[in-house]
């Protein structure tokens, strides 16, 4: 293991009784760098984050956090992490600026608290127990909470769940602000639009093991068909366009007038549809092409849909 990176893990395991949790994992991820941890319910990514947050201990493997044993090393590690709990961590009764003052001061050199407040939109209920806050006012709190201190690296386990679009944005931004400071970022999210404008890379996780990883571009390419879409009048003749594709290609008229041609699109396909448009009086209309999103991917590799 090299120190450089924020977090690295190598052939980590965790068992309960005789389930495996986490199936010999292994995770990189560099300073200044977002890392989107993915996985169904149950798929072992919520066990791999908390063992590198130091709330559990694995069984088998290496985790070195800052260059620290999460475990071993942890009066240590803690005032250089932010962690951003899915739920907990709050006296119910506190009011939300208190909780937040009192987590500033448990650092050397925090944020400026009143200037964290009105960023994240919480100056409306700063004086209200956390109790009574909305859920979205919650995970707004404890993203302030995990940020506070400027930690070296962070954890934030759903940031976005519950929030509206506005602060879901101003949340989107600050991660930005971060990566670009230079902090690292562990994230797990449920929303894969969110993995792909934040993520600088993303690791799939299923069964407890590692089934895929690279930037988001990367596994949206990777070597999966896009669709060409475009409109004419109905009933056109497909069996001719398919003979002047390649042969790994398919087309369907969506909806009358409405067609879709699946395969690898590159500019020779597109140029193949448009010439067979042209000789065939076709006058295409809202030419597009649709590129596969990390949702396809990831539905692709664990035949499941994220849910919250």
């Amino acid at each position: 293991m090299h120190e450089k990176a924020a977090v690295e893990v190598a052939g980590l395991v965790k068992r309960y009784g005789r389930t495996t949790a986490v199936d010999g994992v292994d995770l990189t991820v560099e300073h200044g760098t977002v890392m989107a941890v993915l996985g169904p319910n149950g798929a072992g990514k919520t066990t791999t984050v908390e063992i590198c947050e130091g709330y559990r201990r694995p069984d088998a493997g290496e985790v070195r956090v800052l260059g620290l044993d999460p475990v071993a090393d942890g009066a240590a590690l803690r005032p250089r992490i932010g962690v951003m709990l899915q739920s907990g961590g709050v006296y119910p009764g506190v009011r939300a600026e208190e909780m937040l003052r009192h987590m500033a001061a448990l650092h050397a050199h925090p944020l400026d608290v009143a200037a964290l407040v009105e960023r994240l939109g919480l100056g409306s209920c700063g004086r209200t127990p956390y109790r009574r806050l909305s859920g979205g006012q919650q995970q707004r709190l404890a993203l302030a909470m995990a940020v506070v201190g400027r930690p070296e690296l962070v954890f934030l386990d759903e940031p976005t769940a519950g929030l509206d679009p506005q602060a879901r944005r101003a949340t989107w931004d600050l991660v930005r602000e971060l990566r670009a400071d230079g902090v690292g970022c562990v994230l797990t999210t449920h929303f894969m639009d969110e993995a792909e404008e934040l993520a600088d890379a993303v690791t799939i996780i299923d069964a407890g093991q590692v089934i895929a990883h690279g930037t988001p571009e990367e596994l949206c390419r990777g070597g999966a068909e896009n669709s060409l879409r475009f409109s004419g009048r109905p009933g056109l003749d497909l069996g001719s366009l398919l003979k002047a594709l390649p042969p790994e290609s398919a087309a369907v008229e969506v909806t009358p007038g409405a067609y879709r041609i699946q395969g690898t699109v590159d500019p020779q396909l597109i140029a193949t549809v448009t010439s067979w448009c042209a000789q065939n009086g076709v006058l295409p209309d809202r030419i597009a092409v649709e590129r596969r999103t990390l949702e396809d991917v990831f539905l692709d590799l664990t035949g499941k849909e994220l849910r919250s």
